[in-house]
C-alpha cells in the first residue's frame, strides 16, 4: 500500500503537529505534538471495567479502546486548538502490547493517515516510554540508560539514539515490577491498580521491617536481569503465616518491605548499568516510575554517583498517547522514512525495533 503523501508542516508553524495513538492496554491514549511541545495529551482509561477480575481483560479492553476511539481524539484536538486537517503526520504504537488491542490502535492509526494522506509512523511501545523525557527535559543524552517499569516490562536500556539505536541490556525473566505490585496489592485486599495503592500504604510502613528477598542479585546472576515472581511469592506466604496464626498483618510495613524490595534492586541495578556503560545519565520511565520510592531512591544513589536521573511527571510516565507523538516526531524531525500503511500490529515486537 502507498504511503501518505501530505506535506509536513502544512498544518501550520514551523514544526509538523504529529498526531498519536496508544492502545497497547488498557489505556485509550491520544496526544499531539508540535516539534517537543506537548499541545494535548487525552487518556481514556478502562481500569474500572478491570478491577473486578484484579487484573487487565484482554476482549474487555479492546472493546473499551473501539468505544473510546474517536471521542478521545476529539477530546485532543479540542484541548489542542486543532483540527484534523492541522495535522502532518500520525503515529501510533505497533507493539509490544496485547495483541486485540494494538489491533485497535493500529487500524485506528491508519485509517485515520488514509483518509487525511499523511505519513504513518508504526512505533515501538517501549522507545516511546524513553522518547516522552523530551516533552519535559529537552533533547536526549546520547547515549543515556533507561530503565522502564511498567505492568507488562522491566528492562534496562542503553540508548545511543531513541530513533534508530537502542540496546537491551536485561530484562525480567518472569513477572514485571508492575505484575508484582498488582499481585502483593491483591494479597494485601488494597485492589486494583496496585501500584499507586502500595505506594500510598507504604507511606505508613517500614520498609526495613521485613527482610524480602531480592532476586537476581547474587555473584552469578545475570547483572541486569529482573525477577521478582520470588519476592510475590514470599510476601504472600509471610501474610499467609501471619492469618494462619491468627495475627494481624501489618499491611503498611509489608507494603513498604516489599515496595522497597523492588526498588532497591531496580535502583542498584541500573545505577550499575550506567556505571558498566560510561553513562552519566538515567532515564526512569513506565508505569512504576510513578513511585515516590523508586524516584527518591533512583535520585539518592544516582547523586552519589554522579548520575544525573530524569523522570517525567507521573502523568506522562503511565501509557499515553503524548509518548507516541513524541517519538513520531523525533523521526519526522531526522527525516525517517515513513512506515508502510499496511503495517502489522506486533504484540512481541523487539526493542531493537523502533519503527515498523
Amino acid at each position: 500500500m502507498t504511503q501518505g503523501t501530505g506535506t509536513l508542516g502544512s498544518g501550520g508553524g514551523d514544526l509538523p503537529i504529529v498526531l498519536g495513538f496508544e492502545t497497547s492496554c488498557d489505556e485509550t491514549g491520544i496526544g499531539i505534538v508540535r516539534g517537543t511541545e506537548l499541545l494535548a495529551d487525552a487518556v481514556a482509561t478502562s481500569v474500572d471495567e478491570h478491577a473486578r477480575f484484579g487484573g487487565v481483560v484482554p476482549e474487555v479492553a479492546s472493546r473499551a479502546h473501539l468505544e473510546a476511539m474517536v471521542p478521545t481524539v476529539h477530546r485532543a484536538l479540542e484541548t489542542a486548538g486543532l483540527k484534523l486537517s492541522d495535522v502532518d503526520a500520525i503515529a501510533v504504537t505497533a507493539g509490544p502490547g496485547l495483541a486485540g488491542a494494538l489491533l485497535v490502535g493500529v487500524a485506528a492509526a491508519k485509517g485515520y493517515a488514509l483518509a487525511l494522506d499523511k505519513p504513518l509512523y508504526g512505533v515501538n511501545h517501549l522507545a516511546a516510554h524513553v522518547a516522552v523525557d523530551q516533552l519535559e527535559h529537552g533533547p536526549l543524552p546520547e547515549p543515556c540508560l533507561a530503565l522502564l517499569v511498567s505492568g507488562g516490562h522491566s528492562s534496562l536500556l542503553l540508548v545511543p539514539d531513541v530513533t534508530s539505536d537502542i540496546r537491551p541490556l536485561g530484562s525480567t525473566v518472569d513477572d514485571a515490577a508492575g505484575e508484582a505490585f498488582d499481585k502483593v496489592a491483591r494479597v494485601l485486599g488494597l485492589g486494583f491498580p496496585g501500584g499507586p495503592l502500595i505506594d500510598r500504604a507504604a507511606r505508613e510502613g517500614d520498609g526495613a521491617a521485613i527482610a524480602f528477598p531480592r532476586g537476581l542479585t547474587g555473584p552469578n546472576d545475570a547483572p541486569f536481569d529482573f525477577s521478582f515472581s520470588g519476592l510475590k511469592t514470599a510476601v504472600a506466604r509471610w501474610v499467609e503465616a501471619r492469618e494462619r496464626a491468627g495475627e494481624p498483618v501489618p499491611i503498611a510495613d509489608v507494603a513498604a518491605s516489599f515496595q522497597e524490595a523492588v526498588v532497591d534492586v531496580l535502583t542498584r541495578k541500573a545505577i550499575r548499568a550506567c556505571k558498566e556503560n560510561g553513562v552519566d545519565h538515567l532515564l526512569i520511565g513506565g508505569g512504576v516510575a510513578a513511585n515516590s520510592r523508586l524516584r527518591a531512591l533512583a535520585e539518592e544513589r544516582a547523586a552519589d554517583q554522579g548520575i544525573r536521573v530524569r523522570v517525567p511527571r507521573p502523568k506522562l510516565c503511565t501509557d499515553n498517547g503524548a509518548m507516541v507523538a513524541a517519538l513520531g516526531s523525533e523521526l519526522v524531525a531526522r527525516g525517517v522514512r515513513p512506515s508502510p500503511l499496511d503495517l502489522p500490529a506486533d504484540s512481541s515486537m523487539l526493542i531493537t525495533e523502533v519503527l515498523v
